[in-house]
């Protein structure tokens, strides 16, 4: 089993790499990045990282080979290719600007993958999460269900971690599902919340539980509030989580960003929605029942991102 992350130069890639390598699942990781220049001197950031992750192995206890490259022929016959690359938005910077740089670069790296593993599944983590997931099953020729965004894997994480602190349980007896596009229009349902079978709201009020889904809501931008850069540990776990149910056929059900094609009303968009993931990619699409509350929620959610894929494509034929 060989899995490839690109763009583990960076935070999120690195910590989806070690994390697949700690779970100890694959037979090889590889990291791939671009090299980077400082004046005269040229840095490889995805070569130092895996260095570093390998040289972790006794520690850590694993077997996983960690390896970083700048070159895409090293990434033949990756199984699973996970893609975080992408830049965050600068100063002077424009959303149309950050949104069609993003673009090229999730296209020539998917380009890039599929060149050397035409049958790769792709995971993908760069953001506008959902719209990139599009751009990068347009660019790889793939089928609908071997090509993924993670999403509702870290909302639900952090969802769950701020239940168990309230609750003072584990956040292991914790199920939720968290549906809609990656961001403040996500879809949080509480009908589906459980605590060991328990229905959340049996547990907690509803004035804590809606706090709490306020929160989950802008999860991302406390996290870049206290640290003044993205978060990375979650995203990299959550991606990892999702290469480790394909790799072994686990058959786990995971809210993700797929392909839909009426379910949940919604047509020819890439939206969060929960899946059975295993060999393959995803085997099938759960299309849950939901209230007139919730679907209102699911459809503004799905009108959000369909806006940024249309924005993207008026930036493409300009």
């Amino acid at each position: 089993m060989k899995i490839t992350v690109v763009g583990a130069g960076g935070n999120v890639g690195s910590a989806a790499a070690l994390t697949v390598a700690q779970r100890d699942f694959a037979n090889e990781v590889v990291l791939v990045d671009i090299e980077r220049k400082d004046g005269e001197k040229t840095f490889y950031p995805s070569k130092g990282r895996a260095l570093d992750q390998w040289q972790t192995a006794s520690i850590h206890g694993f077997d996983t080979r960690v390896k970083g490259t700048v070159d895409y022929a090293d990434t033949a016959n990756s199984d699973i290719c996970i893609i975080t690359a992408g830049v965050p938005r600068k100063p002077g910077m424009s959303r149309d600007d950050l949104l069609s740089i993003n673009a090229n670069i999730v296209k020539t790296v998917t380009q890039n993958l599929v060149k050397y593993s035409p049958d790769t599944v792709i995971i993908v983590v760069s953001n506008p999460l959902d719209v990139m997931t599009y751009v990068a099953w347009k660019a790889s020729g793939l089928p609908a269900e071997k090509v993924m965004g993670m999403a509702g894997i870290l909302d639900t994480a952090r969802y769950r971690s701020f239940l168990a602190e309230e609750l003072n349980v584990s956040p292991k007896d914790i199920q939720a599902l968290i549906l809609g596009g990656h961001g403040d229009t996500m879809v949080p349902l509480p009908r589906y919340t459980t605590v060991s079978g328990i229905p959340v709201t049996q547990l907690i009020s509803k004035e804590k539980l809606d706090a709490i889904i306020e929160r989950t809501k802008v999860g991302g931008g406390e996290l870049v509030g206290l640290m003044g850069t993205s978060a990375w540990f979650a995203p990299g776990a959550a991606a990892a989580q999702m290469a480790e149910a394909i790799a072994l056929d686990q058959n786990r059900i995971f809210p993700c960003a797929a392909y839909l094609t009426g379910q949940f009303g919604v047509n020819e968009l890439y939206s969060g929605v929960p899946v059975k993931l295993g060999k393959g990619g995803i085997k099938e699409i759960i299309e849950i029942e939901l209230d007139a509350d919730e679907q209102a929620l699911m459809d503004n959610s799905c009108a959000a991102v369909r806006g940024v894929l249309e924005d993207l494509q008026r930036i493409q034929n300009s």
